[in-house]
């Protein structure tokens, strides 16, 4: 008869200490996560928000996200056969590494595939984040307060007032797609209100019913 996988100890003693506590806490989180929602998914993404996040979870508040610690969520999974809490769980583990998390739910698997597949959010760009698209302001008036000339040419943008009217005197290459952007480029495109930052999750694995998907 074969040994039943339930009821595993997992030991912590291969993470760098500190903070203990929350490690076991997570441990016991995704353990009870696992007995609580019939799939696991493992998925990857690029330049989440706090704000982005949230509004995920708001949209599925009957499921859970985990994020954050990848070494501690591979220890609540397994590793390895001998490791694993239930079947094929520790195939999981080998793709969490990165920008990646599990999300945990008891809603059918298509479901989940269109809604990330549709999923998009947009944001301001930062700094260091490669442009998605080229920015030109054409030469003509801007929606500026006048008090702000000092600052935009501060960002490097050729303005002046004219007629009390805040005027980009020639039209002026905010960016180019693909270049990362500067602080003083990112800064410019946010007092455009022009969002060029995009975020969307990659599924890339699932669990369930004790098999194990690459999506």
């Amino acid at each position: 008869m074969p040994k039943s996988k339930r009821n595993k100890t997992v030991s912590l003693t291969k993470v760098k200490p500190g903070g203990r506590p929350k490690k076991e806490g997570l441990v016991q989180n995704v353990s009870e996560a696992l007995d609580k929602y019939e799939s696991i998914y493992v998925f990857k993404f690029d330049n989440l928000r706090a704000s982005t996040l949230k509004n995920l979870r708001q949209l599925h508040r009957e499921d859970r996200y985990f994020m954050g610690k990848n070494k501690i969520m591979q220890l609540a999974l397994g590793r390895t056969p001998e490791e694993e809490p239930k079947e094929n769980l520790h195939q999981l583990s080998q793709h969490l590494s990165g920008s990646s998390g599990l999300f945990c739910t008891s809603r059918p698997r298509k479901h989940i595939i269109d809604f990330f597949k549709k999923f998009v959010e947009t944001d301001f760009a930062r700094g260091g984040t490669p442009a998605t698209v080229t920015h030109t302001i054409p030469a003509g008036p801007l929606p500026f307060q006048h008090t702000m000339v000092d600052q935009l040419r501060k960002l490097g943008l050729p303005v002046m007032l004219k007629t009390g009217v805040v005027t980009c005197e020639r039209d002026h290459k905010v960016c180019t797609k693909g270049t990362p952007l500067t602080p003083e480029q990112a800064q410019v495109l946010k007092l455009l209100g022009v969002k060029t930052c995009e975020f969307r999750v990659q599924l890339v694995a699932v669990w369930e019913n004790d098999n194990y998907t690459e999506l």
